[in-house]
């Protein structure tokens, strides 16, 4: 066994089942949904960054439920990819619109261990059918775990191993940076950031995020790049190194497993279970495959 429990979430709190539980797939359907109506509630319900990618699709995990409704139990979103440079290095694709990112996968508690790699399967050969011009999906695991100020575990940190159980590729780490954590232990991504200094459209919902999140106002006619730099002066904003995220490719194409002989192959990484706070991965990374 990979592992001895599952992730699951709800009310963007993780939860803990055994990898032992099973689902029934005669109980459990997957299809397309509404990113709007259907993803996105859940995403923000839910997911620990109760935040939304751009999707390419959405797809619903669905479970028998009282009286014969079909319940929403689990959301996979497919999303354009963090940035074109992603594709060639992380894929060996050069168009970058032959691949995506696999934005979001969230189960709810209700699922047995093995609910990943079902939503998965049906996944990727809805995205084929639906967006066939896409030939792989690049997917990346934070390896860092963050806490709230009451010290409770906002995300423990993972490796991929879900991936791993998927038969992903695994091809290191991308680029380390350098995040700005809310007194939540959140991280604001550095598009919001952008949007908010340069003045781009999408820079309303950025501000609220920040102000809901308990940020001064921004003064009348203050620069929005010096807002930002007095809510990091006064400690609303703090920084933090991130070593970077562990990347994993599923090709699903003949055409994109040659393409993937362009990209390094290494061992999975594990978690170091001894780890309380900050990287809890395991290496070696730089032992090669065999």
């Amino acid at each position: 066994m990979l592992t001895t429990r599952s992730q699951r979430w709800r009310d963007r709190r993780c939860h803990w089942i055994p990898d032992a539980t099973e689902i029934d797939p005669k109980q459990l359907a997957v299809d397309i949904i509404s990113t709007r109506n259907q993803a996105a509630p859940f995403v923000r319900a839910h997911h620990y960054t109760a935040s939304m990618p751009v999707a390419r699709l959405s797809v619903g995990l669905f479970a028998n439920g009282a009286g014969g409704r079909a319940t929403l139990v689990g959301v996979c979103v497919f999303s354009h990819p963090v940035n074109n440079a992603s594709v060639p290095k992380s894929a060996g694709l050069t168009d970058p619109r032959t691949a995506c990112d696999l934005g979001r996968l969230v189960i709810d508690d209700s699922q047995g261990g093995n609910a990943e790699t079902f939503l998965i399967a049906r996944a990727f050969r809805l995205l084929r059918r639906e967006k066939p011009e896409i030939l792989s999906v690049i997917s990346y695991a934070d390896p860092v775990r963050r806490v709230d100020p009451d010290g409770q575990v906002i995300l423990p940190g993972h490796c991929g191993l879900i991936y791993r159980a998927a038969n992903s590729q695994y091809s290191g780490r991308s680029s380390p940076r350098t995040d700005l954590i809310l007194p939540d232990g959140q991280p604001i991504s550095s598009r919001a950031l952008s949007k908010i200094r340069n003045a781009e459209c999408g820079q309303r919902y950025a501000i609220d995020a920040l102000l809901s999140a308990g940020a001064r106002p921004p003064n009348f006619g203050e620069d929005r790049a010096d807002w930002l730099a007095d809510l990091e002066r006064t400690g609303f904003l703090r920084r933090r190194r991130h070593p970077g995220c562990h990347t994993y490719l599923f090709p699903l194409t003949k055409a994109a497993r040659i393409a993937a002989r362009k990209v390094p192959s290494l061992p999975y990484p594990v978690l170091d279970r001894s780890a309380t706070q900050g990287d809890v991965t395991a290496l070696p990374l730089l032992q090669h495959a065999v």
